[in-house]
């Protein structure tokens, strides 16, 4: 049987990475092809068969899968033969709106986009909430399979203590250090658009450092559209981690999230860690960019904070910010996370291998 991943349109990473392991970890007669971006070839481990996304050798990988596994729209020309299962698993609980329901995209995306969903035939959803709202968004009426998402799996797994010292130590960040991980989410007018608006980071780097001093890191992870848009920062107090492959190890290795659209609050919420959420343009993205498919300000696990200082404000008083949040906290987490438990891998992968060719055995039909 034979599997192609696409994640993040050439990354090795996110809920196909996860699944694409566990696979290997059980055996069988599978062979197994990455669609690969350049920039992040060698985050590939040795060994792994690899094609270009977008590629000719991508789109006859692609022609010649029993099963595909994605996280995004796989956005190129190619036929998806009859027999070939596409998994779909997305990549976040929704919060603002997508796809169809968006306020606003460049005439012909959505049309474009469409051409790929016509082609899932299973769709993970990580949660209650979530589920109509991706079917709404996409207006997809074929299978949905609400199990979570395998790549929160390591964020419940007995070992997690474990793995958060190891990214540490690989990230070379000491111990006694407080990890502030600042995900923010994209804007459409800095991507869209020909050539987009110019790009620049909301968090004022030089104060985050200057107010909290060496025992404070910013992890900085921008979102998978905009990394190559900003100029690298050479700062001791700041880590660009926008290219480690997998953000679920980040969030191991986090004290504490700084966001502001962005799904990651709903997969940090699973560590019970405090978060911040920096909204300096809500009412812009809320109203005219993107739409919000229910408002943040009542169910936000943290305080809403308009400028860079207010998040400074925040981070210098953490256990106290956290501790009015609790009960709100508490609340998001059970309507969000209930599924999280660290066996979403297998619910996927029992769904998907009853549902392909040989199933478990990983054979094909004569």
């Amino acid at each position: 049987m034979r599997f192609v991943y696409n994640a993040f349109e050439g990354r090795y990473s996110d809920s196909p990475r996860v699944l694409y392991e566990e696979l290997l970890r059980r055996g069988g007669d599978y062979s197994h092809v990455w669609l690969t971006a350049p920039a992040h070839a060698s985050a590939f481990p040795p060994g792994t068969a690899t094609a270009g996304y977008g590629t000719r050798e991508g789109r006859a990988a692609l022609e010649a899968a029993d099963v595909v596994i994605a996280n995004t729209h796989t956005d190129v020309d190619w036929c998806k033969p009859p027999d070939t299962l596409y998994l779909q698993t997305w990549h976040g609980t929704p919060l603002k709106r997508l796809h169809r329901d968006a306020l606003w995209a460049p005439p012909g995306r959505h049309e474009q986009l469409s051409r790929d969903v016509a082609r899932w035939d299973l769709l993970v959803s990580p949660n209650r909430v979530s589920t109509p709202l991706l079917r709404q968004a996409f207006r997809y009426d074929g299978e949905l399979l609400e199990s979570g998402y395998p790549r929160n799996d390591v964020l419940s797994a007995p070992d997690r203590d474990e793995r958060r010292a190891a990214v540490r130590r690989e990230l070379e960040i000491p111990e006694d250090r407080t990890v502030v991980l600042y995900a923010p989410t994209w804007r459409d007018d800095e991507v869209l658009p020909e050539g987009g608006k110019a790009f620049r980071l909301a968090l004022d780097v030089d104060e985050f450092a200057g107010r909290l001093g060496a025992d404070h890191v910013l992890l900085l992870r921008l979102h998978h559209l905009l990394t190559a848009r900003l100029e690298a920062i050479e700062h001791p107090s700041v880590r660009d981690v926008s290219l480690y492959p997998d953000i679920s190890r980040l969030y191991l290795a986090a004290d504490v999230l700084v966001t502001d659209y962005s799904s990651t609050m709903f997969d940090f919420a699973i560590t019970g860690r405090p978060m911040l959420f920096y909204t300096y343009d809500l009412e812009d993205y809320r109203s005219r960019q993107r739409g919000f498919y229910f408002e943040l300000e009542p169910e936000a696990p943290g305080p809403l904070l308009e400028t860079s200082t207010q998040v400074v404000d925040a981070l210098r008083e953490l256990p106290a910010v956290a501790e009015r949040h609790q009960e709100r906290y508490a609340r998001f987490q059970d309507r969000f996370c209930h599924l999280e438990d660290g066996h979403a891998t297998g619910r996927v992968l029992e769904r998907l291998l009853a549902a392909t060719p040989g199933g478990a055995r990983g054979e094909r039909d004569p």
